[in-house]
């Protein structure tokens, strides 16, 4: 096998396993693929996986489709993985993953990129397996589609508050088949009011044999502040792990308030992951 940069195949599938299964928990975005489409193959999830080659081995990856993803990428490789993109022309919505890579892929592609709508360079992986500290919420549970008009308003606030523009932009239709697709997948969690309104919503974003990924966290405002957070996470976390043993998040540094809220249920810091979105 050659150096450099090679698109991988079926015939890659052992080598990128192994490399993912360096840190399943960082890696769950390439492991849940893997799994969901038993290996690598033409049409594999709108997406393909670069390889980086050294002496004939496999010693890096990343998933390119509409995202970034570098699994295992080293800051030397990154920054020429990025020149390697960049040249190639095609566009991308966001880099995720551990910050080193991100930010070595970030360091070379900016130059053929626009500016960034967003980058944010320190976001804490945090992981947590056995019981959580707190007692769960009780009402916590996983969403029904005839819920659907409660739930996307929910999904969309999220969206905004922590993106900074709103998923409708451009039509909604996309963003409420999505909001749908977790729901049917049993991946959406909801507690509601008395009224029917969310109170506190989350996912299970991503899903391995060996980690959940949480996304989408999100506390009505009308209840903040009341220290409910910490008892819902808990039954989040209760409900993730009837699917693996560890349950991942990451959150942006500067969110102490989350940061708090995931310690206390028992959370601690694995990783530490970037996002440049563009």
């Amino acid at each position: 096998m050659p150096d450099g940069f090679i698109t991988l195949d079926k015939e890659h599938n052992e080598a990128l396993g192994r490399l993912v299964d360096r840190d399943p928990t960082a890696n769950v975005f390439i492991a849940s693929h893997l799994e969901a489409s038993r290996g690598l193959s033409p049409s594999y999830a709108g997406g393909e996986v670069i390889g980086v080659f050294r002496d004939g081995d496999l010693v890096a990856a990343c998933w390119a489709g509409v995202n970034l993803v570098p699994i295992g990428v080293s800051e030397a490789d990154g920054a020429a993985l990025g020149t390697y993109l960049g040249k190639s022309g095609r566009k991308f919505s966001s880099i995720f993953g551990p910050a080193e890579a991100v930010l070595a892929i970030w360091s070379t592609l900016r130059e053929y990129s626009p500016e960034p709508f967003d980058v944010r360079p320190s976001q804490p992986l945090l992981a947590i397996t056995g019981a959580p500290r707190v007692e769960p919420a009780p009402g916590l549970r996983f969403t029904r589609e005839d819920e659907l008009d409660v739930i996307v308003p929910a999904c969309a606030a999220m969206f905004e508050e922590e993106v900074g523009y709103s998923p409708f932009t451009g039509g909604g239709e996309h963003y409420r088949r999505r909001v749908a697709s977790l729901v049917r997948r049993q991946a959406s969690l909801a507690d509601f009011d008395d009224d029917g309104q969310v109170i506190f919503k989350a996912e299970l974003g991503t899903v391995s044999s060996t980690t959940v990924q949480i996304q989408g966290v999100w506390m009505n405002p009308a209840y903040r502040g009341q220290g409910l957070s910490a008892s819902y996470l808990a039954a989040v976390v209760l409900a993730a792990q009837q699917r693996a043993p560890v349950v991942s998040l990451y959150v942006n540094s500067f969110n102490t308030r989350a940061l708090a809220a995931y310690q206390t249920v028992g959370f601690r810091e694995v990783g530490t992951f970037a996002t440049v979105l563009l």
